[in-house]
């Protein structure tokens, strides 16, 4: 099998994991105008468990449209998209064909806190409402990050050490005749 190409399991998978982030993202999560609490990572790790970094982003980046289109709770904002992929890549260049470790687990979502939460989602939201950049939209990000940063990191080592990826990978990657 080549290594980026996609079989229909894959592919099936692929969905199941999109309509999870969707439903995650825009049913159960907390929302302001300002921030977002949700656990749609939970997905999107499993998905660069299992698909790595450029399909994850894909399927973040197909989440983040089909949940807009379905669900939509403000206007479309193609940063936010970016946002996704990045963070799919993310997750797919820290957990695709690793061990998952306490390290991963934690650089992973740091790098996605700083990068995606700390730095961009707060130059797309003054972009969007064409506001000066202040503190009113790094305090409350600064304060989930603080908290939720624990939080994230060890719900990744949970599911991903409870998860028997290695069993799922070599079937995905197995053809029967």
């Amino acid at each position: 099998m080549k290594k980026n190409r996609l079989d229909a399991r894959m592919i099936t998978i692929m969905g199941l994991l999109i309509a999870l982030m969707v439903t995650l993202s825009r049913l159960v999560s907390f929302e302001t105008p300002l921030l977002k609490i949700s656990v749609t990572f939970i997905p999107q790790v499993i998905m660069g468990i299992l698909f790595g970094p450029f399909w994850t982003g894909i399927g973040s980046v197909l989440a983040d449209i089909v949940g807009m289109a379905l669900f939509p709770k403000s206007v479309f904002f193609i940063g936010f998209t970016l946002n996704a992929f990045i963070e799919g890549a993310i997750y797919g260049f820290f957990f695709y064909r690793k061990e998952i470790t306490w390290k991963n687990a934690i650089l992973a979502t740091l790098s996605v806190t700083v990068f995606v939460s700390l730095i961009l989602t707060p130059l797309w939201l003054v972009i969007m409402y064409q506001v000066p950049m202040n503190w009113v939209f790094w305090g409350p990000r600064l304060l989930k990050a603080i908290i939720w940063l624990p939080i994230q990191s060890t719900m990744i080592y949970v599911i991903g050490r409870a998860m028997p990826y290695k069993r799922i990978l070599r079937s995905l990657t197995t053809h029967t005749k």
